[in-house]
């Protein structure tokens, strides 16, 4: 059985599903999609054996996820 994605279209398997993964043992991406930046992100997640998607990425233009922004906040 394959342990990533990457493994997985090596061995011909087409429909592969990693595992789920509970969001917070994985951190979010903050980079913009189409970026290279979001791009090596999710590379990275793929040879890790992770989901390529998180939840709390960024999902446009505008500004980063809520989550993101308060991790950055520095504490008072």
């Amino acid at each position: 059985m394959p342990r990533s994605v990457l493994e997985a279209i090596k061995m011909g398997i087409w429909d592969f599903e990693p595992q789920e993964v509970e969001y917070s043992k994985f951190d979010a991406s903050d980079a913009m999609p189409g970026t290279q930046e979001k791009l090596f992100a999710m590379a990275e997640r793929a040879r890790k054996g992770l989901p390529l998607w998180h939840i709390d990425d960024r999902d446009d233009m505008e500004s980063p996820p809520p989550t993101i922004v308060l991790r950055r906040r520095k504490p008072r």
